[in-house]
Parts: structure tokens; sequence; C-alpha cells
């Protein structure tokens, strides 16, 4: 992977204006994943968004790190039902329309 596929931690957390113990803590519960390239630390650019969403969630709704991880695993739950129901949903237009 090239360089300007990751963001330097100090980069987004003057830009989120949050504490890099913020972005330490998520890592420690696998929420995001850091990246130590020359004793510089960094996130994928492809994991921005999820992490946007995990910085709202603890800002606006003030949301602690486990209640972050409960909420994330409760939607990548919902999305992986709802592909299953889709997938079914398809499987039966297919028969029915034999």
């Amino acid at each position: 992977m090239s360089e300007n596929q990751y963001i330097l931690i100090k980069t987004i957390c003057v830009q989120y204006e949050i504490e890099p113990s913020f972005l330490d803590e998520l890592h420690g519960v696998g929420l995001v994943k850091i990246i130590t390239i020359e004793q510089n630390q960094f996130i994928l650019q492809e994991a921005l968004g999820d992490l946007e969403k995990i910085i709202r969630l603890h800002q606006e709704l003030n949301l602690n790190i486990e209640g972050i991880d409960v909420v994330f695993n409760l939607l990548n739950k919902v999305d992986t039902l709802q592909n299953e129901l889709t997938t079914l949903k398809n499987k039966l237009y297919f028969y029915e329309n034999e």
C-alpha cells in the first residue's frame, strides 16, 4: 500500500478535536486499526468513515467506548441480517417466477 492511503493520527486529532488517547482506546477494543510506520501512527483512509461515526457517537450522544462497541456490533449484525434477507428474497423471487 502506498503512503497516501494512510492518514496521520496527529492530523485526525487536530481536525476532529479529539485526544490521541481516545484513538488508542478505540484501537484497544478493536474498533480502529492503528498502523505504526517509522514512529508515526496512522489509520487507513478507508476506515475514516467508521471513525467519523464513532466520533459522532462519542461527542453527540456522549457514549463511552463500551457503548460505541455495542452499537457497532449491533449495526454489523443488522447489516448482515439485511444482506441475508435480500439474498433470500432474491432466491424466493427466482423460484416463484420459474
